[in-house]
């Protein structure tokens, strides 16, 4: 098995980053400048035509989407233990808590944090408005979670949704709606981001500050 990652410091990326370390499997990561729009030029579009971070070459075959990267690695080290085994109840749990954040959580971010650069900048409020309290609804749900006494998201198990939620808590960190507000999600929070792979992802991308 061979892996190579294309990411950016805090991007979609930032989810298969830390999974490929929390793997402990050999790998190689290739920083995209996307300030200089380096996910721009023909060599990177020949890897992503989509122009977007991650890519994950396997086996030298390139495939993009972080939710499917991770879905993948967790199916390519079935030992991990970071989902749950198929045929299980469990297993149905994770693919619809997976997909409820991939496609409700994910572009609900996505919507507010380029309200002003894909739409019209005038109504950017009002995008940022909506997206914040669908991005609410969420924390909600989770909220209810860890009130039943779980210590994760899926129940007694660190897994794939975790890294994927912490990774998009960390970008509504300058919301109004930010995850660490909330004292029972700034429970979770802090108690994954004192894992040594969440530190070391942060160390290998240069991020620091969260949660302060």
């Amino acid at each position: 098995m061979s892996y190579t990652l294309f990411y950016a410091p805090g991007a979609a990326s930032m989810a298969v980053h830390w999974m490929l370390i929390e793997l402990d499997v050999p790998f190689e990561a290739v920083l995209v400048d996307i300030d200089s729009n380096q996910q721009r030029n023909q060599d990177y579009l020949r890897l992503n035509p989509t122009g977007r971070v991650p890519t994950l070459v396997v086996d030298d075959r390139p495939y993009g989407e972080s939710v499917a990267l991770m879905m993948l690695l967790a199916e390519r080290h079935p030992g991990s233990g970071l989902l749950p085994e198929p045929e299980t109840a469990q297993r149905a749990e994770w693919l619809q808590l997976t997909l409820y954040i991939a496609n409700t959580l994910m572009p609900a971010m996505r919507d507010w944090l380029y309200a002003a650069k894909d739409g019209d900048p005038k109504g950017a409020a009002a995008v940022k408005a909506l997206a914040e309290k669908r991005i609410s609804s969420v924390w909600d749900d989770f909220e209810a979670r860890l009130l039943r006494g779980q210590t994760y998201l899926m129940g007694p198990t660190f897994g794939t949704v975790d890294m994927f939620a912490i990774m998009l808590m960390r970008w509504s960190r300058h919301m109004g709606c930010a995850a660490t507000a909330r004292p029972v999600l700034r429970s979770y929070i802090n108690h994954i981001c004192a894992r040594p792979s969440y530190i070391e992802v942060n160390e290998r991308e240069g991020l620091s500050g969260w949660p302060s």
